[in-house]
């Protein structure tokens, strides 16, 4: 897991182990600044290791939750040594042989992988759950979505 000092990165520890992802082993990546220390999971804690190119060696699955220069820069090392990366930056979005998905909507997208895998925004992906149901049940022609989200979350001061 790529990102583990952050909040999505945490968030996404507890939610791996509250279901029970099946995981043999579990590395936790941040930068030279937080290696060492070490983060709760699962009952237990996980030491946090420095993320260098090196660190995918083994590795099945790798979660980012970075920045895009992070991702830019991790991820294709992560796919070189035959993990599957999955992905929150904004970085692979918009890539043609990146698929998008959603689980609960497009999973079947997941074949098409070259290696990464996207994963939309905080909103779109409740959103994409939502529609998909309506979709199936009455059908959509056009959703028209405006989002605000505060400065905050892209780390940004008040100015």
């Amino acid at each position: 897991m790529v990102g583990a000092t952050g909040v999505v990165g945490q968030e996404l520890l507890r939610v791996l182990a509250q279901r029970h992802f099946p995981i043999r082993g579990l590395k936790a990546l941040a930068s030279g600044r937080s290696a060492g220390t070490r983060l709760p999971y699962n009952g237990g804690s996980v030491e946090i290791e420095e993320l260098t190119e090196a660190s995918f060696a083994g590795i099945d699955v790798a979660f980012f939750a970075v920045g895009s220069a992070q991702s830019l820069e991790y991820a294709p090392a992560a796919v070189e040594a035959g993990a599957l990366v999955i992905d929150k930056s904004g970085t692979w979005r918009m890539k043609e042989n990146v698929p998008l998905v959603v689980p609960e909507v497009n999973a079947n997208r997941i074949t098409a992988s070259e290696g990464i895998i996207a994963v939309p925004n905080c909103c779109t992906i409740p959103l994409a759950m939502v529609v998909d149901q309506v979709r199936r049940e009455a059908g959509v022609d056009r959703v028209v979505v405006a989002t605000y989200q505060s400065a905050s979350g892209a780390g940004k001061d008040l100015v």
